[in-house]
């Protein structure tokens, strides 16, 4: 078997449900398997996966062991010569996978391999591609000074070696991964990718980035006001150079500083409210009626084809791709081409049962579900 994509989900069971729908279109003509692990999301997520999509390997933790453990658990089931992880808030277009593994094949010293991040609203996600983050860099992270944070490089566009690539999608051999020691089961929910990363990087691999690409994932980081992450983001600091810096007081310490420096600088600042769209309006970019009709009860609806988006005024509306109509891959691209404007996306999976899209890329955002009484 050539691919296994591994998908850890902890509580999302609509993104979970768009995640592999993208997924199967994705694997069409690869020798691929899908595995879900769940850490005891004790919700709807395994039985919709159950009804929608029953070829899934499914594998039910009984208690949340985290983001190494359970993908190390899933892994453990893997069968593919190269694995890739894949976080359940993604959509990826169907073009993903032929794409990566082309590229993987031609570089024998290949570690991990990223692609291009966006978040619900088009926006590049800058996670995607990062450096060490050395003492000096994650105190200025700490800080609000992440320019030196990110590999800045390279272009949001380009291809090339970067340090440490984002755990949200990283495609590898799965031999490669067992002998690097794989994701650390020390860390709990953040670092896990730094650390595979740079674990590929001391044992003489490197990681590429592969800016052609892009993917939507719906989370991004968290940003650093955000209390709780700048603790994960401390704490993980701390395994890294545990582990991997000798000069580990120094280190910790600098990075504590930090620390103390981002929770002073932090109480100064407003945080900026979050808000959901108030828009009625509604563009639903797509061919069924029936999918209409089940919107048009909250929501001033109008039915527009693929040529009709592109003569459309940007507006403050809500701006709907169904994907039985359009490509995941079309999606992303309208996406990032109308990142700009007022528009709002949401995506409607083949199923038509649901529709999802997050406004903020600090939040997971927002899923209404849907009943089709006449599915076209």
């Amino acid at each position: 078997m050539e691919l296994s994509v591994i998908i850890l989900n902890y509580k999302v069971p609509a993104h979970l449900l768009l995640c592999v729908d993208s997924v199967i279109k994705a694997v069409s003509g690869i020798k691929a398997e899908i595995i879900v692990a769940d850490n005891n999301s004790q919700d709807e997520s395994l039985r919709l996966l159950s009804q929608f999509f029953p070829s899934v390997k499914q594998i039910p933790i009984p208690e949340n062991l985290g983001f190494s453990k359970g993908n190390n658990i899933a892994i453990q089931h893997a069968k593919g010569h190269y694995i890739c992880l894949l976080n359940p808030d993604t959509v990826i277009p169907e073009n993903c996978f032929k794409e990566a593994l082309q590229f993987a094949e031609k570089y024998p010293n290949l570690g991990a391999l990223g692609i291009q991040l966006i978040d619900g609203s088009g926006n590049f996600l800058p996670e995607s591609k990062r450096n060490i983050p050395t003492p000096k860099v994650a105190m200025a992270k700490l800080c609000g000074f992440d320019k030196s944070y990110y590999a800045n490089h390279l272009t949001k566009n380009q291809i090339g070696e970067v340090s440490i690539l984002v755990g949200a999608f990283m495609l590898m051999q799965k031999e490669r991964y067992l002998q690097v020691g794989g994701l650390d089961e020390a860390y709990f929910m953040y670092g896990e990718d730094i650390d595979l990363s740079y674990q590929f990087l001391k044992n003489g691999f490197q990681n590429y980035y592969l800016g052609s690409l892009s993917c939507l994932h719906f989370k991004g980081e968290s940003t650093i006001k955000d209390k709780s992450f700048r603790n994960r983001f401390f704490g993980a600091m701390q395994l890294f150079y545990k582990k991997h810096f000798k000069t580990n007081a120094f280190s910790v310490g600098l990075v504590s500083v930090g620390l103390k420096l981002a929770q002073q600088l932090s109480l100064g600042v407003a945080t900026k409210k979050e808000f959901k769209t108030q828009a009625r309006k509604l563009f639903l970019v797509s061919d069924s009626q029936s999918l209409l009709q089940s919107l048009v009860k909250e929501y001033e609806c109008v039915l527009i084809s693929e040529e009709e988006l592109l003569q459309l005024k940007p507006q403050n509306a809500l701006l709907v791709f169904d994907a039985t109509y359009l490509g995941y891959a079309e999606i992303i691209l309208f996406m990032r081409q109308l990142k700009r404007t007022p528009f709002k996306f949401r995506i409607i999976p083949r199923m038509q049962n649901l529709m999802l899209g997050s406004d903020q890329s600090t939040q997971q955002g927002d899923v209404k579900f849907l009943s089709l009484e006449n599915k076209k």
